[in-house]
């Protein structure tokens, strides 16, 4: 096996993870207000859920576009309606905890495997990630053979993690620098509203 697998799986896992969109977004805020375990499972779920769509891809890409693109717009409108309600949630907590004179998100912070299933789920929601693995795998050919295909997969993966572990990392550190009261809440409300921008523009 050459490295001709790993690289495409590199690239095409950055390639998917590097443009911040609501989900990227919604990892910062809640890295930003829970300990660095529950950002990192977080951001394990969102590339779990990437690798799952790799391998998908590469296992029979072709097959499942015709069987995605009917479902496309509806899972999209699911998932920017389950983002705007986590960013909804995640305001009032803010204004509640503030209120309440505790840092936001601090009082019951999601447990890692509880963000890891909430990521991944979200993360799913998003047939176009599918689509993307598909039209790589089915345009470059990068994965020959079993060995290809699972270099692809992994690469891909590592890669996802890599950058949504860089994107936990920085809300943790946010989360420390930005100390006051009134700090915390500002940046809850502001990282809500550009959640809710974020996913109405992937609807519109």
């Amino acid at each position: 096996m050459t490295a001709g697998p790993v690289v495409a799986g590199l690239l095409a896992g950055y390639g998917i993870a590097i443009p911040v969109g609501a989900v990227g977004a919604h990892l910062v805020a809640v890295a930003a207000r829970s300990p660095w375990r529950t950002g990192a499972g977080a951001a394990l779920g969102i590339a779990t859920a990437d690798g799952l769509y790799a391998l998908l891809a590469v296992l029979g890409g072709a097959a499942l576009v015709p069987l995605l693109a009917p479902v496309a717009a509806p899972l999209r409108l699911a998932s920017a309606l389950v983002l705007v309600a986590l960013a909804a949630h995640s305001a009032w907590r803010a204004v509640r905890a503030y209120r309440g004179g505790t840092a936001p998100g601090r009082e019951f912070p999601p447990a890692p495997r509880r963000a890891f299933l909430a990521f991944l789920g979200i993360t799913v929601l998003n047939p176009l990630t599918v689509l993307y693995f598909t039209a790589l795998v089915l345009g470059g050919r990068p994965a020959t053979g079993p060995a290809g295909a699972a270099a692809f997969v992994l690469a891909a993966f590592a890669a996802s993690a890599s950058w949504q572990l860089l994107l936990a990392g920085t809300g943790t550190l946010l989360g420390r620098t930005v100390t006051g009261p009134r700090g915390r809440l500002a940046t809850a409300l502001a990282s809500s509203a550009l959640i809710v921008a974020l996913a109405v523009g992937v609807v519109v």
